[in-house]
Parts: structure tokens; sequence; C-alpha cells
């Protein structure tokens, strides 16, 4: 909603809530309660002939069935996991049910804004992608597609604000919980692991595994994702900054930094940026990738709108032009 109010070719027609249904926004979100948005409602209420376009944002395994019930003339870009995985079987064995929907995954295109931009612009459904497996994949897809790291031997520390669990109240995000520590979680077993697979594979032309750990950090917002590769074709840290910096060279949102500076999450929080640099690690024939983005902007909402954008023709940085908030 902060994103879509500065929109151009946007209004905000419908809010739907279910458990907050019937309240005026400004119960819900006070720092939107000048803007006129209405009222949430729930989803059977809604008027979907006065709708275009649909951002679902429901919990996992809930998505499948409402979607599949909306006019099929109304664009939808998916936030949760339920599109994102091709193979059906292993959303199942990840998600702990069967798929609800196939011919809708069938249809379903991954929205990774810079690198599916032709399935996105002709998609009716875009499954948003995750926020590690956007931080991850970013970096990593065009050197495996340049074929300048192993594909084999790929390890993903990354890191993520509390916020990245959602808003519901939980023991585990309470403040005495979080603050003034660091712990690891889904380890060996987070359900973003085959999503980064899917996408990598895909790149290497090969099946292949990561090691990916996930660690829950106390701050509000913000993912940093540090991804230790091997070195292939004789390839050095500085080519892998090369490709990177030639394959996003014209794009507004993804940025190499300048040589030796690291991002951090404080750099983009409140933008649309992931920002990336390499490292050559002091082991020989390898390198440190290290990405950073906002886990509500370029994980979820921000990629979201960008690809809203590309679907329905906009200019892609409508509505996104937000600088980042430092300190």
């Amino acid at each position: 909603m902060r994103l879509l109010l500065r929109h151009p070719g946007v209004q905000i027609t419908t809010l739907t809530g279910e458990r907050q249904a019937g309240r005026p926004v400004a119960e819900v979100f006070p720092h939107l309660a000048s803007f006129g948005l209405p009222d949430l409602v729930k989803m059977e209420q809604v008027d979907w002939a006065n709708v275009d376009f649909v951002f679902c944002a429901l919990p996992h395994g809930t998505t499948q069935d409402v979607i599949a019930a909306l006019p099929k003339t109304i664009k939808v870009c998916d936030l949760s996991a339920d599109f994102r995985l091709a193979n059906v079987e292993t959303y199942a064995k990840w998600y702990g049910h069967a798929h609800k929907a196939p011919d809708l995954q069938r249809e379903a295109v991954y929205g990774l804004s810079e690198l599916n931009r032709t399935g996105v612009q002709n998609a009716r459904l875009v499954a948003n992608p995750g926020c590690y497996p956007t931080s991850a994949q970013l970096p990593l897809i065009p050197l495996l597609l340049a074929g300048q790291v192993e594909a084999q031997e790929i390890i993903i520390d990354a890191k993520s604000g509390v916020s990245g669990a959602g808003r519901d109240a939980k023991q585990a995000n309470l403040f005495g919980e979080v603050a003034e520590g660091i712990h690891p979680y889904g380890i060996a077993s987070h359900r973003h692991a085959p999503e980064i697979e899917q996408g990598l594979s895909l790149a290497a032309g090969e099946p292949l595994l990561v090691a990916f750990t996930p660690h829950l950090m106390p701050m509000s917002r913000g993912i940093l994702a540090t991804t230790y590769v091997r070195l292939k074709g004789g390839a050095t840290a500085a080519d892998l900054r090369a490709t990177l910096a030639e394959t996003y060279a014209k794009e507004p949102f993804v940025k190499v930094l300048p040589e030796g500076i690291a991002p951090q999450t404080r750099h983009v929080r409140g933008s649309n940026l992931c920002l990336m640099n390499v490292f050559a690690d002091r082991l020989p024939g390898r390198a440190i990738i290290v990405s950073a983005i906002d886990n509500l902007v370029k994980g979820a909402s921000g990629q979201a709108i960008q690809n809203m954008n590309i679907m329905l023709g906009f200019d892609e940085t409508a509505g996104l032009e937000v600088v980042p908030v430092y300190p």
C-alpha cells in the first residue's frame, strides 16, 4: 500500500483481510491513515468487476483455491510460495500437502523480474519469488550461465530481519526472544532451498543442491546473503564481478558496488534495490559474493509491483523510485 500510493497508474479499490475485515486501514496501519484507503473487507464481499489486478499475500497453502476462483480476466501476482515451485511433487514434499491447482501451476510464471521479463510480460499469474531466493539468485544465475562457478559447491549463509516471519504474534518473534542475539533456523530444511535450487539448476543446465542456512537477526527488515563459490574455467573473482556488472549495467534496481565495498542491509532499507559485490577468498580458487535487499521490498512487495509494471506495460520503476532510508 505504501508503494502503490505513489504509483501514477494505480488506484487501490479493494483491501481484504479476513481477521481485520470491517476495520479501517487507520486502525490496522496508522501510518497510512491519511490517504483515503478503503476499509478492509472479507474476500466474499469483493466486487471483482471493480478490479483489474490482484496482489495475493495470503499464508502458504491457502492461495491456490483463492486464485483458482478469481475471474480469468484479472491478472495476479502471488506473494506466497504456492506457485513458485514448478514441480507439484516437489511442492507437496516441502509443504506437506498436495497442490490444489496443478493447472494453474502450469500457467504460473516465476517472477524474478530482471531475469525473466519476457515470461512475466506475457503472464496472467506471476509467482513472486521469496526473499532469500531473490538475494541468492540475482548474483548466482548470471555466473552459472557464464560457466564461471562450480554448480555443486555453493554455500549460502543468509541473515534476515524479523519481519520476514510476518506480523502475527509468535513467541519466537517477541522482542525478548530476538533482541541481542542471532540464531540459525530451518537448518538443512528451509522451504526456500528448493526454490533456490530450481532457478540455479535451470541456469547451470544440471540438477544441483545448495548448502543454505538462514539466520534471524535482531532487526526489523533486510536480508544479507553471503555466498561462497568455487571458481570454474580459470575465472577469477574480478571476472565474476565484471560479469555481474555487465549483466546489470542498465538495471534500475540491481547494482554492483565499487570494488572492495561490501553491501549492507541499511543501505537498501525501504528501497527496491539489490546491492552486490564479489570478493576474492583467501582460499585459492574460491570467491565470496555478498548481496543485500530489503526483504519487504525487493524481497516481496517491491518486486511484486515491479512485476505488475512489466505485466501491465507501465514504466518498470513506477511507484518504486524510493531512495533508501539511511541511517
